[in-house]
């Protein structure tokens, strides 16, 4: 989804940063930078003040270590180690230009401001390789959107028993060669839930007349994360209109919504003392779209994913609400929902009721029903090594439940890397299970 067309070769926002020359000439300048603010023929510049910079760079990143996991705890498994790194590096960068800057003149030191930001954004670079979040510059940009198609069709056009859809419906002349996406606010009518906007994603064949009645995708990020970082960072349009021009302009829609309420926020995708997340997403999400959108119905024709967090929640709502989704995508999802500890999160969610928590528990589920009518995939980095073994546990358990699962190691770890492709990979499954392709 990275490679550059003759157009956008010539588009600076287009250029990669997470690969090619870009990251390594930022890597080398933030590196020479360093180089230069720690070394110095300065009479005064000796090991005392070295030294200082060094044990204030350190205490720096311990504090922000112990802010960020001990008190805050946005992540609940913790900062990724390499981050912790690459901070520690920008703060004994701006450690050293504390310590050097009295002995430099205004110009100089002024160079030195100029170098610590080097510094910082060789940091920036690096962690941003490591997840490669923004691939490139326009990956940053709001995405361009469409106005939400809402009318209803004269038509429709149903696939036939025991056949997909693909085989009864056919492109007429004229259809668009791409979809349209659109930002959407999903109410939480019957939650509560306060969501912030989300999109949707409707095909080249929902702007047809007769129009084919759809399955329908909703899709989840991450925590921290929100609706726009599967359309900036996943490159979903894309897929999906790629997709869509190898089969007539048939796709899934995709709804692209919010389970979290904020960037840091965690209801944990339950019905707890948190928030009502699961009523949204079983209940306000499906009634939305079914009086918003024209599409398929049932259970077949509703399936749910997500990445991280949502991967776990796909997983949730698959199995507390089979009468709504039909199949799950649970991409790097965890093995227990979870605030940081299974403690914290009963005390938190449940006032510390077991039974409450294991109620709603996918693995509790698993090994008290069986569901051989939901069908699911899980997906992880083959070198995640925290999400890979919790999703091998978690595959073992659907397989015990009677689901129909598969399971696919993708090469990378817990980064889009991995998250782009196993939707890319996935979208096929996804259209087969709904009924839209053979």
């Amino acid at each position: 989804m990275t490679t550059l067309t003759l157009a956008s070769r010539w588009n600076p926002i287009d250029w990669p940063l997470t690969h090619g020359p870009i990251p390594y000439a930022v890597l080398a300048a933030g590196w020479g930078a360093f180089a230069l603010l720690a070394l110095s023929r300065h009479e005064r510049w000796r090991a005392p003040r070295m030294l200082g910079a060094l044990l204030a760079g350190g205490a720096l990143t311990a504090l922000v270590k112990v802010a960020v996991d001990s008190w805050w705890r946005p992540f609940p498994e913790g900062t990724p180690d390499f981050v912790m790194r690459w901070i520690a590096v920008a703060l004994f960068g701006i450690s050293l230009l504390c310590f050097r800057a009295p002995l430099l003149s205004n110009r100089r030191r002024l160079l030195a401001v100029g170098g610590v930001a080097l510094v910082v954004v060789m940091a920036a670079s690096q962690i941003n390789r490591g997840f490669d979040q923004y691939p490139t510059a326009r990956s940053m940009l709001a995405p361009p959107t469409d106005e939400l198609t809402r009318g209803r069709a004269a038509a429709v056009v149903r696939s036939a028993p025991d056949r997909p859809l693909s085989e009864t419906w056919h492109a007429p002349p004229g259809l668009p060669a791409k979809g349209t996406l659109s930002t959407v606010t999903i109410p939480g009518p019957a939650s509560g839930f306060s969501a912030r906007p989300g999109y949707v994603y409707l095909p080249p064949a929902y702007q047809a007349d007769p129009r084919p009645l759809l399955p329908v995708v909703v899709l989840l990020p991450g925590q921290p994360g929100a609706p726009e970082d599967w359309v900036n960072s996943g490159a979903i349009r894309d897929t999906l209109d790629a997709f869509a021009a190898e089969h007539q302009g048939l796709a899934p829609i995709v709804v692209v919504a919010d389970e979290t309420g904020g960037q840091f926020s965690n209801p944990l995708c339950m019905d707890s003392r948190i928030a009502k997340s699961q009523t949204y997403l079983a209940v306000d999400i499906p009634d939305w779209i079914h009086r918003n959108l024209q599409t398929a119905t049932g259970r077949t024709s509703l399936a749910i994913g997500g990445l991280s967090l949502g991967g776990t929640c796909s997983l949730q709502l698959a199995l507390n609400a089979p009468d709504v989704y039909g199949a799950f995508l649970d991409i790097s999802g965890q093995d227990e929902p979870t605030l940081g500890s299974h403690g914290e999160t009963v005390a938190k969610a449940f006032d510390g009721d077991e039974n409450a928590f294991a109620a709603v528990d996918p693995m509790h589920l698993m090994t008290r029903r069986q569901f051989p009518d939901t069908a699911g995939m899980f997906v992880v980095g083959a070198d995640d090594p925290w999400y890979r073994p919790g999703q091998e546990k978690m595959y073992a358990a659907a397989q015990a439940a009677g689901m129909k699962v598969g399971f696919q190691t993708i090469p990378g770890w817990h980064s889009w890397v991995v998250f782009r492709q196993a939707f890319e990979q996935n979208l096929p499954w996804l259209a087969r299970q709904s009924g839209l392709i053979r």
